[in-house]
Order: C-alpha cells, then sequence, then structure tokens
C-alpha cells in the first residue's frame, strides 16, 4: 500500500514545481497610454475642443513555448506583425455646436479593430480596418507608412503620409443630411458615399524615461475628401482637420 502513496504524493509534488515555472511562460506585456489632445469638435468642424488621448500598445505575448513580440521599449523585429487597431470620437450635440441645429445628436463611439505592419530598421507600412461601437456601427479604416528615427536610445520619432477610408454607415452618420433633418436645420439633404474620406501626414514622437514609462506625443493633419469635403457640414466647417496630443504611458506586464 505504501507504493501507490509515495507515487502519488512524487507526482504531486512534481505538478506543483512545474506549475511556477508553467506560469511564467505565460505572460501579455502592453502600455497604456492617458493624455489630453486638441481635435476637431466634430469630423468637419472648423474649431477645435480638448478630449482625452488614451491608447493602448501591445509589446508580447509568451505563451508555452512561444514568444511574439519584442516588448514595450524594445526595437520591434523586422518583418511582418499583427496589431490592435482603435479610435475614440467625441459626441456631437447641437446644444454645444449652435450651427449644427436641426441634426440628429451623435453619442461617443469607440473603434475597435486589427491590422498587418511590416517593419524594417528605418521604415514601415501599415493597414488597419475599425468597427465602430456607440455613435456609428460602420467600418473604418487607414493605410499609412512612415520613416522612423532613432537619434537616441530613448528617442523614437515617426513621420509619413495617411489615407483614412469608411464605408457608407460611417459616412452617412457623420457627414450625410437626411431629407428630415435638412428640414430642421440650415443644410441641405446630402447623400454621403463611402470611400476615401480623408489623406494627409502624422509625425509622433515617443521619449522613454525608463523602462516603465515615457512620454507620447502626436501632431496629425488630415484634408478630408470625396463626400466628407463635399458634406455641407463640412462646408460650413472646415476640410483642414489637425490634430495634437500628448500623453503618458506606462508599461505592464501580466503573468496569467
Amino acid at each position: 500500500m505504501r507504493t501507490p502513496t509515495v507515487l502519488a504524493l512524487a507526482f504531486t509534488t512534481a505538478l506543483a514545481a512545474t506549475l511556477p515555472a508553467t506560469a511564467q511562460e505565460r505572460s501579455l506585456n502592453f502600455s497604456l497610454r492617458g493624455g489630453v489632445a486638441a481635435v476637431p469638435s466634430y469630423p468637419g468642424a472648423d474649431d477645435y475642443e480638448a478630449a482625452p488621448d488614451i491608447g493602448f500598445t501591445f509589446g508580447a505575448l509568451k505563451w508555452g513555448g512561444r514568444s511574439y513580440g519584442n516588448g514595450i521599449g524594445n526595437i520591434p523585429d523586422n518583418g511582418l506583425a499583427f496589431r490592435g487597431a482603435f479610435k475614440f470620437i467625441g459626441e456631437r450635440d447641437d446644444d454645444d455646436y449652435p450651427e449644427l441645429a436641426g441634426l440628429e445628436d451623435i453619442d461617443p463611439a469607440v473603434e475597435l479593430g486589427f491590422g498587418l505592419i511590416y517593419r524594417e530598421t528605418n521604415w514601415q507600412a501599415f493597414g488597419e480596418v475599425r468597427r465602430g461601437f456607440g455613435g456609428h456601427e460602420g467600418v473604418t479604416g487607414t493605410l499609412g507608412a512612415d520613416l522612423i528615427f532613432r537619434p537616441t536610445d530613448r528617442w523614437t520619432i515617426t513621420a509619413g503620409p495617411r489615407v483614412n477610408l469608411g464605408n457608407t454607415e460611417y459616412a452617412s452618420t457623420y457627414f450625410g443630411v437626411s431629407a428630415a433633418e435638412a428640414a430642421a436645420s440650415s443644410f441641405g439633404a446630402f447623400e454621403a458615399d463611402g470611400g476615401v474620406l480623408g489623406a494627409g501626414f502624422e509625425v509622433e514622437g515617443i521619449y522613454r524615461l525608463n523602462d516603465l514609462w515615457a512620454v507620447e506625443s502626436t501632431l496629425s493633419y488630415e484634408r478630408l475628401q470625396n463626400s466628407a469635403a463635399d458634406s455641407p457640414i463640412t462646408q460650413a466647417g472646415s476640410e483642414d482637420q489637425w490634430r495634437i496630443s500628448i500623453g503618458l504611458s506606462r508599461a505592464f506586464t501580466l503573468n496569467f
């Protein structure tokens, strides 16, 4: 009777000894950013307002014997990789913007999605697709490319062109004017179509304070195109859309 008992005890001890090592092989490394941005009051507006700047950056995932990514603060490997995509659009309320009287209010929207990025040492190119939740339920996307500068070990600067797209549901939400809205407002009816809705550039600078903390700042410019530019909402506002942000990010590693 002692042999089964000894074997069971040995097996349990061995299993318990392997659990911490196994747990260490499963981890997720990422960073969260919080800050403030100056953005157009609504898509197509010619005035600006302060808005929260929040973001998520994937660093690395370890699962069993496999590893993806080099971690926050490290130079990514060259080649093709997946990444997440996130964007926040604030609400549009005619109580705040009298020029929009008669148009339907739009709730805040969060866009979530994914993208593909191809990196080399000094440049990168990417495409991403996002689906809206809240204020709109359309599909949007961005195509872009950047030159990458690393003047010091702490600084990373990227700069390059952007092309922004959206389907008809997205375009109609922010740039369309229905017959009912036209009757109640100073705008004429307008049917907005999806497609290329904007093009411009973006410059981003990241300064790493230490292994955990970094300061991130972005300057972007977009010239609205096609239905977004032709919309009477934009014609009463501006086709030129600027955005500037600054925030603080912190890296986290979760073991599970």
